[in-house]
């Protein structure tokens, strides 16, 4: 009987392989030979509709047992040859061949792998080059709006300066945007709100009444003076907390620092061009000198905890090997409609309907499990959603059909990555359904897990790819982020449109390549063995320097032509 086949195969089914598995007799455990129809539990793919849509089974033949040694099929055959050693003469032709498919196979593998990985190392190449296209906004209010508008304001232009002193000296930085305070209609809470809708990264606050404190602090000696009350930075760590921590953060720090150890001395001085020391109340409010001005830190939703992780990065690929490998477990349990062992074959075109209906179900019950995962390690999905313009730790967009909605998002992405996975591989077949999946889960987690404003134009088709739209609509259902769900589902729903379309022609493919698959296999074992008649009878160069004689000794084949060219 052939030999099993264990998962997908390495090597590629290249037209001149051969098969010595051809025949269709089996013994029984006695050692005695029994006739059986030829292939009768084979996936008959070719005879779906072939076969009549009858209620009556097909009659059965009981196999006739013959003596030990003799079969009706087996008549006349010659026994098997004995193995030899890998360098003997009659190993040359197979020898030189396998060594072109491993060759070749090792140049597709080594071509697929460059191309691939490139296209996972380019999505970070430019990251800090273009580190300017993550908008951050610089908005002065400080004497802007009423009723401070009379006060000469001196800790806004003084923090704007120290940015700008920021973007002269150069390095990888966001992009800063000064802002008119006109922008947001005056008022501080909706630049906030811009930083929630996305609109830029994060964004520096100057408070409208920063200078008229501090100067009340000075003059009057207000002791209850906050420092912290004089500018804010406001972003958002839950859209991305690797952009956030790597650049968005790091740079708000050094503007921290350059504003706060200059502040104090640039301030003094303008105090005392103005006013005697006795006039100060340094005693009474030291903060109001030194540091003067402080930055409070609004994070509107941080991100946390820990294992939130695994549910917008490593855990979906996951998905989308269980999605993949759903087709490698499932194929051989519907193929048993087309085997009529006790009753007749399945019309193909409802094999192909119970194929897709059981698929989605599959997909619905695996994505529930993958969902349930996160809520068994107490990932927060129960808490109701938060102001936009304040801090909130944890919050959800559903509030209590936050999981509901977080098991649809996982089926609906299961069925995106799925049902593209299922078409390929009916039209790929093995081993290039393999590179497939390599390529299907390095062009997903390339764009899915790092952001594309950092990335070249060429990886703008990032934002059509089914990771990148998972990963957001559930950081925005986790984390209570702007509202994007609608375009995040209509992406997916188009990737499932498509899938759904092409799938009843992928499986008609796929039957029509078996059929003629099975055609082709006689003539080219016939082809196999005419080659290797022939490599036998001429040996190439190749095949005789690297040919041992049966016996172990070196140069077997050219002894024999030497000897018959004397002769």
């Amino acid at each position: 009987m052939p030999a099993p086949t264990f998962g997908c195969q390495i090597a590629p089914d290249y037209e001149n392989d051969y098969s010595s598995t051809s025949s269709d007799s089996t013994f029984t455990d006695e050692g005695e030979e029994e006739h059986v129809d030829e292939h009768p539990g084979e996936l008959s793919i070719e005879k779906a509709e072939t076969q009549p849509d009858s209620e009556e089974l097909p009659p059965t033949r009981r196999p006739s047992v013959l003596q030990k040694g003799r079969t009706r099929s087996g008549k006349g055959q010659q026994p098997p040859p004995d193995p030899v050693g890998f360098f003997h003469e009659a190993m040359a032709g197979v020898r030189l061949h396998v060594l072109k498919l491993w060759l070749r196979t090792n140049l597709v593998l080594a071509v697929a792998i460059m191309c691939f990985l490139c296209l996972f190392w380019g999505v970070l190449f430019n990251q800090n080059r273009l580190a300017p296209s993550l908008g951050v906004w610089v908005v002065d209010f400080d004497g802007q709006v009423p009723p401070y508008q009379d006060v000469d304001p001196f800790v806004g232009p003084f923090v704007s300066r120290a940015v700008q002193r920021l973007l002269d000296a150069g390095g990888t930085h966001p992009g800063y945007t000064f802002r008119l305070p006109s922008d947001f209609d005056n008022d501080p809470l909706k630049v906030r709100e811009s930083v929630y809708d996305f609109d830029a990264w994060a964004a520096i606050i100057i408070n409208p009444n920063a200078t008229a404190l501090l100067r009340a602090a000075v003059t009057e000696g207000n002791s209850s003076y906050d420092p912290l009350g004089a500018c804010q930075i406001i972003y958002n760590s839950a859209r991305d907390q690797g952009t956030t921590s790597s650049y968005i953060l790091p740079s708000m720090t050094v503007i921290q620092k350059i504003a706060v150890s200059d502040f104090g001395r640039e301030w003094i001085s303008s105090l005392l061009q103005n006013m005697s020391v006795s006039d100060l109340n340094i005693q009474a409010s030291p903060q109001a000198f030194s540091p003067g001005i402080e930055f409070t830190m609004y994070d509107l939703r941080p991100f946390g905890p820990p294992v939130a992780t695994p549910a917008i990065s490593i855990g979906l690929i996951y998905l989308i090997v269980l999605s993949f490998f759903s087709f490698t477990f499932f194929l051989p349990i519907h193929m048993k409609y087309l085997m009529p062992k006790g009753h007749p074959p399945l019309v193909f075109s409802h094999l192909i309907m119970w194929r897709y209906v059981a698929t989605v179900t599959s997909y619905f019950l695996l994505s529930c499990v993958y969902s349930l995962v996160s809520l068994a390690f107490l990932m927060p999905m129960n808490n109701p959603p938060a102001s936009h313009v304040w801090p909130a730790r944890n919050p959800n967009a559903y509030h209590h059909a936050t999981f509901v909605v977080y098991w649809m998002v996982n089926w609906v992405g299961m069925m995106a990555f799925g049902l593209a996975c299922e078409n390929m591989a009916m039209l790929l077949g093995t081993p290039w359904t393999a590179l497939w999946l390599i390529f299907w889960i390095i062009s997903n987690v390339a764009t899915g897990f790092y952001p594309l404003p950092l990335a070249s134009a060429f990886y703008r088709w990032g934002y059509a790819w089914p990771m990148h739209n998972v990963v957001e609509v559930t950081r925005q259902i986790m984390f209570d982020l702007h509202p994007r769900i609608g375009l995040n589902f209509g992406i997916l729903f188009a990737w499932c449109a498509v899938g759904t379309i092409l799938f009843p022609f992928c499986c008609y493919y796929m039957r029509w390549r078996a059929a003629r698959e099975k055609r082709l296999a006689a003539k080219r074992e016939d082809e196999w063995k005419a080659k290797m008649n022939k490599e036998r009878e001429e040996p190439s160069f190749l095949a005789r320097v690297t040919t041992l004689s049966g016996r172990g000794r070196p140069g077997g084949v050219v002894e024999r032509s030497v000897s018959g060219v004397q002769a």
